[in-house]
């Protein structure tokens, strides 16, 4: 990288890897901030002294306030310098974290919560800016920085855990605000600025976003696929904490955070999904991605208390969902050349509303039945996915025979 990079970014230059290295990167410290609650809600729920119910909307806000800034703050990468967007968001995001540190009272912590899922969009913007730069192998190129996101989600955990065994967990939202502030610095210095193409008013690029729902027929098949893998997945995080901190193994926050690296393992695998889509091979991709998140729930099932189980379910559950997204962020990316931040907007709003819809469900089947009925709630939705992937296959080539007898006759 070098200070070059701060000029106009021209369509269809290739990015620097280190430019793409430095997108991932921040990509992940930012997203990670939704996460960092999940493994340490127990140590969260004593200090506030809030129940178990109470404490854990802190994650369902955090992902509501995710979804929020991706609707109204990521259709803004297509109308405004996204260099800009990135920096300004990043800020606020750090002034968040520091109030969090200082918080009283598992109100403000909601509201905190809420705050920094909004202010943590410059993920999503930095993902669909990454599509536009690299045309020829935008698969790989998206699937490095989705990685980046991953390992930030997935590492999240493993962070916030050890972090909170040893100086509590207030340290953590601390600690994340140099991270946030320091990369925003190398932001500002070799992040490229990339010419925006749309020039209406903010109620036309909102507008106009809508649209696409309509007219992309595969945008929101996505979309709704992906909102049932990250529902399985926010469900799953969210419960296993109570799960793993629970009389079966009453493991600490700093074990558990060690199953998030087992996760990251997962997410490293899960880019030969987007080489596979650059292929064309998005239906296979889907495919096999979807099974293995049912074949991971079923280990779950069969073996309840078992850590090697838990281990191998939870390594091939985050290459399933993973690998599910990345296929499908190629699929969309290819819609539109001019709407990939619209584009993403309604992916990854679908996508989030998802996973806080997932959370509740998770945490009431929890409060109602424990890990039981909550593994047999994710099998129910991982069904419903895999459904999704089957009935849209089957009206594609449905769709290519009637074209065929059209030609024939």
């Amino acid at each position: 990288m070098d200070r070059k990079n701060k000029k106009l970014h021209q369509e269809g230059d290739p990015l620097k890897s280190g430019t793409i290295l430095l997108m991932a990167v921040a990509a992940g410290i930012t997203v990670a901030n939704i996460y960092y609650n999940q493994p340490i809600l127990k140590e969260m729920a004593i200090s506030l002294k809030a129940t178990d119910a109470e404490i854990g909307r802190v994650s369902m806000f955090a992902q509501l306030g995710y979804g929020l800034g991706m609707f109204f703050l990521i259709p803004l990468g297509d109308k405004v310098d996204r260099k800009k967007l990135i920096l300004i968001l990043m800020l606020s995001l750090a002034v968040m974290l520091i109030l969090m540190v200082v918080a009283k009272g598992v109100v403000f912590v909601w509201l905190l919560s809420l705050l920094i899922g909004v202010c943590s969009a410059p993920a999503q913007i930095i993902l669909p800016m990454a599509a536009s730069l690299d045309k020829v192998n935008r698969g790989k190129t998206v699937g490095i920085v989705f990685s980046g996101i991953l390992v930030g989600i997935l590492g999240s955990r493993v962070i916030s855990g050890f972090i909170t065994d040893w100086l509590g967990w207030r340290y953590v939202y601390a600690i994340s605000a140099v991270m946030v502030l320091t990369i925003t610095v190398l932001l500002k210095l070799y992040l490229p600025n990339v010419k925006h193409k749309f020039t209406g008013t903010y109620a036309e690029l909102l507008k106009s976003t809508l649209a696409l729902v309509k007219e992309h027929e595969l945008l929101r098949r996505s979309a709704i696929l992906g909102a049932f893998t990250f529902g399985i997945f926010c469900s799953f995080w969210t419960t296993v904490t109570f799960y793993l901190s629970g009389p079966a193994f009453g493991f600490h926050a700093d074990t558990i955070g060690l199953f998030g690296i087992v996760a990251i393992g997962g997410a490293l695998v899960a880019p030969y999904f987007g080489k596979l889509a650059d292929k064309g091979n998005t239906k296979k991709s889907l495919i096999i991605s979807v099974s293995m998140i049912i074949f991971s729930l079923v280990l779950l099932k069969l073996f309840p208390v078992s850590v090697i189980v838990m281990i191998i379910a939870i390594f091939i559950l985050d290459i399933g969902v993973q690998a599910t997204q990345i296929t499908n962020f190629t699929r969309i990316y290819s819609l539109d050349e001019n709407s990939h931040s619209r584009l993403n907007t309604i992916y990854m709003t679908t996508y989030f509303i998802g996973g806080g819809i997932g959370t509740f469900f998770g945490l009431l089947c929890w409060k109602h039945g424990g890990w039981a009925l909550s593994t047999w709630q994710m099998l129910l939705w991982s069904f419903i996915a895999i459904s999704i992937v089957i009935f849209s296959k089957s009206r594609t080539k449905k769709k290519q025979t009637m074209a065929e007898n059209v030609l024939r006759n």
